[in-house]
């Protein structure tokens, strides 16, 4: 799904944005992969009106939401990455469909949200 994902950004002309959106696509799926008890999960990307969303869904209702780590521990950070690198793009971070659905927006850079 990341070669997926990078072919459709260059498609789109957004590979200034690969790097970062490979890490989230990455953060996403392995969130619904470990939490869902599912494979059947569904990746989509959305460029418009300034933003590209990001979003993965696995189908299946919880309780989606960034928490602390511990300092040890080797897990339970990708979502805090993902809010994170939301922010830094200008974007959010959230939930929907009772937490079947994780997602994120970035702001497209500026010579391309036209």
């Amino acid at each position: 799904m990341r070669r997926i994902a990078a072919a459709r950004l260059r498609y789109c002309g957004l590979q200034a944005l690969t790097d970062d959106v490979m890490l989230i696509v990455s953060e996403l799926l392995t969130n619904a992969l470990l939490h869902s008890g599912t494979s059947d999960i569904r990746l989509n990307l959305t460029a418009k009106e300034g933003f590209l969303r990001i979003a993965v869904s696995d189908g299946v209702p919880s309780r989606i939401a960034p928490g602390p780590a511990g300092q040890e521990a080797e897990s339970g950070r990708g979502l805090i990455l993902v809010a994170a690198l939301a922010q830094h793009h200008g974007g959010t971070f959230g939930t929907s469909n009772q937490g079947a659905t994780a997602w994120c927006t970035l702001a497209l850079p500026q010579q391309e949200a036209s």
